[in-house]
């Protein structure tokens, strides 16, 4: 039992965990969303790239309009944010930054796929968990603890939400070109990173979780649920202040690995999505 109040509470009555209605059409629609947002702002209705980022540090995004890499869609409806296109190595991404924790990545990411959008890749910064190597590094986000409550109203309550069978399949071996290491394994989700306590963190090292960051549950729960591809990758940048010289994220903030990167997981999917997706 919960005490809320000094009253005991029972967990079935939590309100997030009850009336979800999971297999229920929602009335609510990003395609309503998007055609008033288009009415309002006499936009027409355009397609996204096939590929697109979740950019939520906003270094993806920096680095490309200082190098003048980067065009902003100014036909993109969303209320809340930019849609910044731009090549590399012959393909076409479509970025958005500053979509920062997981009921904003979700609005995101079902505008983007209901944009046209085909494969989601999401790169945020994360924090370190299991002690190891130095930040910064990569990980490859294989299943995420659901410390947050977007993904509760995707998928039945469960431990974590995990990367499809196919992405995982579509991805092995991807990253043996990149040249610094990648992790596989799984994160924290929190929506409070100001209540990452000593206890929970202790918790968290003792499920062998890498990192804690803010949206890879939600994001891989409406990817279960909506069967839309996404992958998630946290950039570990810092051990949560808990030293002096944290949070360097290396080259350019990071954003020069973290498009390397994202080439590779763009080439894979050219590769086999036909079969695979």
């Amino acid at each position: 039992m919960f005490r809320l109040d000094k009253r005991e509470m029972n967990p079935e009555d939590i309100p997030i965990l009850k009336n979800k209605y999971f297999d229920d059409s929602t009335v609510f629609t990003p395609e309503s969303l998007l055609r008033e947002a288009r009415r309002q702002k006499a936009l027409p209705q355009v397609k996204v790239p096939d590929l697109c980022i979740l950019d939520p540090d906003g270094d993806i995004i920096h680095n490309l309009l200082s190098e003048k890499r980067a065009l902003q869609n100014p036909d993109w409806a969303c209320y809340h944010t930019e849609l910044l296109t731009f090549t590399l190595g012959g393909i076409e991404f479509g970025v958005i930054g500053y979509a920062v924790g997981a009921p904003f990545a979700v609005l995101v990411a079902e505008e983007l796929f209901a944009s046209g959008c085909r494969l989601l890749i999401s790169i945020t910064s994360a924090g370190q968990i299991y002690p190891g190597k130095n930040p910064p590094y990569f990980v490859f986000i294989e299943k995420a603890l659901r410390d947050e409550g977007a993904s509760y109203h995707y998928l039945p309550p469960a431990k974590y939400s995990k990367v499809s069978k196919r992405i995982l399949a579509m991805m092995d071996g991807a990253f043996e070109q990149f040249g610094i290491v990648i992790e596989h394994g799984s994160t924290w989700t929190t929506d409070a990173p100001f209540r990452e306590t000593e206890k929970a963190i202790e918790y968290c090292k003792s499920e062998g979780i890498l990192a804690v960051e803010m949206e890879a549950a939600a994001l891989y729960a409406f990817s279960e649920a909506r069967k839309k591809p996404v992958i998630c990758i946290a950039h570990v940048t810092n051990q949560m202040g808990s030293k002096i010289g944290d949070f360097e994220k290396g080259d350019a903030d990071g954003s020069r690995e973290a498009l390397e990167l994202i080439l590779l997981v763009a080439r894979s999917w050219k590769l086999v999505h036909e079969v695979l997706l």
